[in-house]
């Protein structure tokens, strides 16, 4: 909206379930396959947790981040490889100037050049070499969707989804891309957020929790909704897809149809006000032409169940 008149109209999908796994909403076909891009990463961090790989809390938020490129994301990619005899060398990333376009100014203005470690990726890939590391499996191979590694995460993406993988493809790190549904991704995430302490799924929702700041960045969307609701954990992919799960279970799990990520946090917003997360806390993400974009967010609420 802007100035009282729709200015662009975005579809989507958008289911919000309730902590029982009943559906409070859903708009558009939550249900159908997509691939969730990125938000699958806290249950790629949950699979490896779950073979064995332990982290500091810090090096679980990285395993599960799409970082910015933050000295801070660099130094904690770091640390898991150093921790296991690895170096950046090791990773399979593509080469990359950082994620965050202050970042990115600053390598050009100094000259650096792209590097595997500055890949928004190379937190969850260094767990990966990590993981494998433990366990003795081949390394240069590691994003083979027949290695042993991806196997494993395959099948603990299908137990925490609750449903066979319908189709794989490659992300744009180059790892394995399993695609799902948003319910069953709502599904995972909220299994993570509520697991037990001590358990594998717990280690990974704790250093998300603990540290917003190396799931996304400081000029990150992500980042500030958690900082913004208490116990949230948050994901957030390209092609605009969304996921988030309170501490009690109730998750929200988004994908904008067109990819434009512009439409996310308004969506999101709304999703998460619908879970009865306080409106004044998500006001900063409900749009960008203040009151005219909370009333197009709020829009979601008055729209019947199935609706696009």
């Amino acid at each position: 909206m802007r100035g009282g008149m729709v200015e662009g109209v975005h579809h989507g999908s958008v289911v919000v379930l309730a902590a029982d796994g009943s559906t409070l909403f859903a708009a558009g076909d939550p249900d159908a396959v997509m691939y969730p891009r990125s938000t699958a990463k806290p249950l790629q961090a949950a699979a490896m947790a779950r073979l064995g790989l332990r982290l500091p809390p810090a090096g679980f938020a990285i395993a599960a981040a799409s970082h910015s490129g933050e000295g801070i994301h660099l130094d904690a990619a770091r640390a898991i490889l150093a921790a296991h005899g690895l170096t950046p060398e090791a990773l399979r990333t593509p080469e990359d100037y950082p994620f965050d376009p202050v970042e990115r100014d600053e390598w050009v203005a100094a000259g650096r050049v792209p590097g595997r470690l500055a890949h928004n990726c190379s937190g969850k890939h260094a767990a990966m070499l990590a993981t494998c590391r433990k366990y003795g499996w081949t390394e240069h191979d590691y994003l083979d969707p027949g290695h042993p590694l991806q196997l494993a995460i395959a099948t603990s993406v299908e137990d925490l989804t609750g449903a066979p993988i319908p189709h794989v493809s490659v992300d744009g790190c180059g790892a394995p891309l399993f695609a799902m549904t948003l319910r069953g991704l709502a599904t995972a995430l909220s299994r993570i957020a509520t697991a037990p302490s001590g358990t594998p799924e717990a280690l990974v929702a704790h250093g998300i929790r603990a540290h917003p700041e190396l799931v996304g960045g400081s000029r990150r969307d992500v980042t500030a909704l958690m900082r913004a609701v208490p116990g949230l954990i948050a994901k957030d992919g390209f092609e605009s897809v969304q996921v988030a799960a309170l501490p009690d279970g109730t998750a929200v799990a988004i994908k904008i149809a067109d990819g434009a990520d512009r439409a996310r946090p308004p969506v999101l917003a709304a999703a998460l006000a619908l879970s009865g997360v306080d409106s004044a806390a998500l006001e900063p993400f409900a749009g960008t032409d203040g009151p005219d974009g909370l009333r197009v967010a709020g829009a979601l609420a008055r729209q019947p169940a199935g609706a696009a």
